[in-house]
């Protein structure tokens, strides 16, 4: 990697290097790519050093002190150890792309609606946990609580390689709290996953194939909406595929935000039309109900997150809730890995 990244500085420093823009980005990028994976592995080498160190001196003086500071500087570098190593079962092509996120309570009103602004929640988490720019593009709120519908942008190294993994159903398990007879409660949320895909990849898309409306946005999403006219939904009329933004300042960045979104869930649906005939991106993502689930979250009679693809389970589910997936994420990751070997 050091040899590369020396070759691809060296290709960098030539004179004709910007006379192909596209090209010389493209390899800035990889170039950066390389010493951002670099520099976590060397960062791990000097935290594995001082650990060693602090062993040293605490044995040396009896700094009876010493084992609880070891203990807390080695949970840093195992989760840091972790995140690097799951860079490594990374395969995909996009793997390394921002991410999309967007999150679709199936039937079942408040409670299901509720489910849907609590992995919000937890996405959320997780993003700003692991250092990701995580951007709320559409928020549209629920009727009595939670959300009828959300998209997250994670933005940064590998977010889609990380992320591609809770694409499914999401199935919730609890004492519903809006049932004043107590009872238990079964709801679904769709979780829609897609690479976001730059402009270097070409995407057909004739201007009389949209429909391009504004609107106002509403309700009480709080920090999540920006309530001016300059929310914007694009619907690309063969496909009958939506997106729609209202969280950017302008009307022109509304668009220009949807309009990536489309490109990327159009990209989706040529890579797919490869395998099978659909007629539209979230063709597998309509039955959002039983026996279509990837995951289910049980709060009660017992707690327990288990996920039906490979079997990782956890029965802490608060810290679930609170954006612990990393679990659920490697596991996935490494049956890929060993099922493409």
């Amino acid at each position: 990697m050091k040899n590369l990244i020396e070759e691809l500085e060296n290709k960098a420093s030539e004179p004709d290097f910007w006379n192909d823009p596209a090209s010389s980005q493209k390899t800035l990028q990889h170039l950066n790519a390389l010493k951002n994976k670099l520099g976590k592995f060397t960062s791990l080498e000097s935290q594995l050093e001082e650990i060693q160190l602090m062993i040293m001196l605490g044995n040396e003086e009896n700094d009876t002190t010493m084992p609880e500071q070891v203990a807390e500087a080695l949970e840093h570098f195992t989760d840091a150890f972790e995140m690097l190593r799951l860079e490594t079962l990374f395969t995909g092509e996009y793997d390394a792309n921002n991410a999309v996120l967007s999150l679709h309570p199936g039937a079942g009103g408040t409670e299901a609606q509720d489910w849907g602004s609590m992995l919000f929640r937890m996405y959320m988490r997780w993003g700003e946990a692991h250092g990701f720019e995580v951007k709320v593009v559409d928020y549209l709120d629920g009727d009595e609580a939670g959300l009828k519908s959300a998209v997250l942008q994670f933005n940064g190294e590998n977010a889609y390689g990380f992320l591609k993994s809770e694409h499914g159903v999401h199935r919730l398990v609890r004492i519903s709290p809006f049932d004043s007879a107590g009872r238990r409660h079964t709801s679904f949320v769709s979780v829609e996953v897609m690479p976001e895909i730059d402009d270097t990849i070409e995407i057909d898309i004739r201007p009389e194939d949209l429909e391009i409306g504004t609107y106002r946005s509403s309700g009480a999403g709080g920090q999540h909406i920006n309530k001016t006219d300059s929310a914007v939904r694009i619907t690309h009329k063969p496909t009958n595929i939506t997106v729609a933004c209202q969280t950017e300042r302008s009307q022109l960045q509304n668009k220009e935000t949807a309009m990536k979104m489309l490109r990327s869930k159009l990209f989706e649906l040529k890579q797919r039309e490869n395998v099978e005939k659909i007629s539209d991106l979230k063709g597998t993502q309509l039955d959002i109900e039983w026996g279509s689930q990837i995951r289910s979250y049980v709060f009660c009679p017992y707690t327990l997150v288990k996920d039906n693809r490979t079997g990782y389970e956890e029965v802490v589910v608060d810290k679930v809730m609170d954006g612990k997936i990393d679990g659920f994420i490697n596991a996935f990751l490494a049956a890929e890995f060993n099922k493409n070997k």
